[in-house]
């Protein structure tokens, strides 16, 4: 496989949204959230940090190989409808007891993907402890709930390779907190400027005539109203970390499943299993099991 990465910009003009729960669309060119065009936050947007989002990480050439290899291995029946291929450790989060058990390492075609990696700004030290692959078909009716991923063993970044298929990351928080929208304000070339401060003005309609220049406030919605909703493209690669890894939930809808869908999660340790942590000793152990790249599916 190769090691060289496509980026491809992102403009907010070239995500079309089709309905559903999400009332807010994340735009990979400013890093805003915004209110989708036919619910009540069209013209709203808000600062969403904590994604990295780039398409075509990977080739068509690339992709292939990689699923050839995977489906050469079992898939074990997962939750609602999804199936799973793990390599990682045996681990109890409920007790929170961690051994290395049957594990043996990531697998070898993840290699040239980990090491790819390396060229994206925000995955400096990543060093991947787990790999999950989950599959998703329709026929399945194959989802998963919102949820945040354990951080009593799992680090901040989380990683995911989408394979085969689009869709759509929803994002939503239960938090009793208000998020404060900012009226957005296009460029001649339609994409989105970030929020400005509250002296920013915008064209108004008077009296349905007239054109005048008038101040638009901030406006607070509470949280728990707010979704997300982050487009994956096909062989696009997406990290949260920060407040999208803390703060929001990240779910997949049946609705955003069209077609057979691959989901490869690298996980990295958390601050107590690395480097000065309290297991630090079993963290190392963990992580050269996993960097041998000679895995299978445990």
């Amino acid at each position: 496989m190769s090691t060289r990465i496509l980026y491809r910009r992102f403009s907010c003009c070239n995500i079309k949204v089709t309905g559903g729960e999400d009332n807010f669309t994340y735009c990979p060119a400013t890093g805003l959230a915004k209110g989708n065009e036919h619910s009540e936050f069209a013209g709203w947007a808000f600062p969403f940090p904590g994604v990295f989002l780039t398409e075509e990480f990977i080739s068509k050439d690339e992709e292939s190989e990689i699923v050839e290899l995977m489906d050469r291995d079992d898939w074990k029946p997962s939750q609602s409808g999804r199936k799973k291929q793990d390599y990682g450790p045996k681990v109890n989060f409920k007790k929170q007891r961690l051994k290395a058990g049957s594990f043996t390492g990531l697998p070898s075609f993840s290699k040239k993907i980990v090491a790819q990696m390396k060229a994206c700004s925000v995955l400096g030290g990543f060093l991947p402890v787990e790999q999950c692959n989950l599959d998703y078909m329709p026929e399945r009716g194959s989802a998963i709930d919102p949820h945040f991923d354990d951080w009593w063993l799992w680090g901040e970044r989380l990683v995911s390779l989408n394979l085969l298929s689009k869709t759509v990351l929803s994002m939503s928080c239960d938090s009793e907190d208000s998020i404060q929208l900012f009226p957005t304000f296009s460029k001649e070339n339609g994409e989105l400027s970030p929020p400005g401060s509250l002296t920013q003005t915008s064209a108004c309609k008077n009296s349905g005539e007239e054109t005048v220049n008038c101040v638009l406030s901030p406006r607070l919605v509470p949280s728990k109203e707010v979704t997300v909703a982050i487009h994956l493209p096909r062989r696009s690669l997406v990290v949260l970390y920060g407040d999208a890894r803390y703060k929001w939930k990240h779910a997949i809808y049946r609705k955003h499943i069209e077609h057979r869908r691959i989901c490869v999660t690298f996980r990295e340790l958390s601050a107590e299993f690395s480097a000065g942590g309290t297991q630090e000793e079993l963290g190392k152990e963990l992580l050269e099991i996993a960097l041998s790249f000679q895995g299978r599916p445990v």
